[in-house]
């Protein structure tokens, strides 16, 4: 029988060291999901030590920091997500549910301030097509229940809202607002463009 038919050959030894490494990198990016939550200029080599394994280990997974950095926005976005799908559950209007969901991002930038400086342009915008499917479905809700104004379009609406999301974001990473006066400022604004209102009441 050949080592690869034998029951401790490799066809055996491929499979567990996978798992292994899938288990190592699953640590490295939960050690850097807390470690940069407190430590936003962490680096790699302090990334490996709260994971429990060497800096090339961190390095054979994620080849850069940067690469690492999009793991952890990737990360933190499906929990996001989640987060988002059970907020959506518990309200019945549109707007209540467009509220909390900005909430939800502003409280991940508030214990993920690394957010604020990472991500390349097209896996930011790959990120973001969930949101902008929600955001385009909430609004569209909003209009049809009078929520929010029947005009502009949805479609122009969730890029203002979008555009609005992007400048407060911009406005907290260099400083000029804290991420909670830039959230209070984006509400405010959000709010102005939806024109919104409380739904109409059910007719007789």
């Amino acid at each position: 029988m050949s080592a690869s038919e034998s029951p401790g050959g490799p066809s055996r030894v491929r499979p567990r060291r996978r798992a292994d490494a899938e288990r190592s990198r699953a640590a490295v990016l939960d050690a850097a999901v807390r470690l940069l939550a407190e430590r936003p200029d962490a680096g790699m080599a302090a990334i490996a030590t709260a994971a429990g394994v060497t800096r090339q280990t961190v390095y054979a997974h994620f080849g850069t920091r940067d690469a690492l950095l999009e793991a952890v926005a990737d990360r933190i976005t499906d929990d996001a997500m989640a987060a988002m799908d059970e907020a959506e559950a518990a309200e019945e209007s549109a707007l209540g549910s467009l509220l909390r969901l900005q909430d939800i991002g502003w409280r991940l930038f508030e214990r993920h301030p690394v957010l604020l400086q990472l991500g390349s342009a097209e896996a930011d915008r790959t990120r973001h097509e969930p949101v902008i499917a929600r955001l385009t479905r909430l609004i569209e809700n909003g209009q049809s229940t009078g929520e929010f104004a029947p005009t502009p379009p949805a479609t122009w609406l969730v890029a203002a809202v979008t555009a609005l999301s992007h400048a407060a974001g911009d406005e907290a990473a260099a400083g000029r607002l804290t991420v909670q006066e830039a959230a209070t400022c984006l509400r405010t604004a959000t709010l102005a463009v939806l024109e919104a209102r409380p739904p109409e009441p059910p007719s007789p």
